[in-house]
């Protein structure tokens, strides 16, 4: 994809270390290839051993794929320093692991909600946390989040997930804040409805298209290759001065 007449080429993305979390499957392996497409040098995190080894492969073994839970906070700072180390640095950080299972309100208990947070809020703020001395010894770069328009849309069935990624927003501003003086951009990056095998095969039917279709100003839809080019140009030297924003990329939808 990144190597597309029909899509830009970012000449400083060519042998900038990337991290991405959640990169074996769905957007995050868009990410994944994209940003090896353009050259970077590229270690991704997941514990779907089968599909991120297969990645890997694809790939010529042009990534480094890690087995990583990343709720586990230990394990997802360990793993991070240790790739940094592998790479020879590390200049852009995509915090995009997340599980947006459907859950009924009544259905919550401690626990679910605890594991809500830990996928979907606390392993954006652990792996911050891990990265940035390796970014600011870099001489900076970027930290990107990955939200989600649930949230803002009123969707209603996985209350936990919806309310960790309504935390990214401030994990995201407030780390902007701190980061910024260690020439280090942080942006929250919210796709809408995409269309990922996940998604495809779980929730998208026939109803969830025309709702789509009533709530887009764009026909067609959100694919992951959309909100990966995204990430490449708030990676890339282009979005240097983009910071402590939120990017959509959804359609129109909100």
């Amino acid at each position: 994809m990144g190597g597309s007449d029909q899509f830009a080429t970012y000449p400083s993305l060519r042998d900038r270390a990337v991290v991405i979390t959640g990169g074996a499957t769905g957007i995050g392996r868009a990410m994944v290839e994209a940003f090896a497409a353009q050259g970077a040098k590229v270690a991704f995190l997941d514990r779907d051993e089968e599909a991120g080894s297969a990645l890997s492969a694809q790939l010529g073994g042009r990534v480094r794929f890690v087995v990583c839970d990343v709720a586990d906070a230990p394990q997802l700072q360990a793993a991070i320093k240790d790739t940094a180390a592998a790479l020879g640095g590390l200049q852009v950080l995509i915090a995009n692991a997340a599980n947006d299972t459907r859950h009924e309100l009544d259905e919550v208990t401690p626990d679910l909600w605890d594991d809500c947070l830990a996928v979907n809020l606390k392993h954006q703020f652990f792996a911050a946390q891990a990265a940035y001395p390796a970014i600011e010894a870099a001489g900076g770069g970027a930290i990107i989040c990955l939200g989600s328009i649930s949230w803002l849309n009123n969707t209603t069935g996985m209350v936990g997930y919806t309310t960790a990624k309504a935390g990214i927003h401030g994990l995201v501003r407030t780390l902007a804040r701190l980061l910024g003086p260690k020439k280090i951009r942080v942006n929250a990056l919210l796709p809408g409805w995409t269309m990922t095998e996940r998604q495809l095969e779980r929730w998208v039917d026939e109803e969830a298209h025309r709702e789509i279709d009533n709530a887009q100003c764009l026909p067609g839809r959100v694919m992951p290759d959309d909100i990966a080019r995204m990430a490449l140009f708030l990676a890339a030297d282009d979005g240097a001065m983009c910071t402590h924003q939120t990017f959509v990329v959804d359609g129109g939808w909100i």
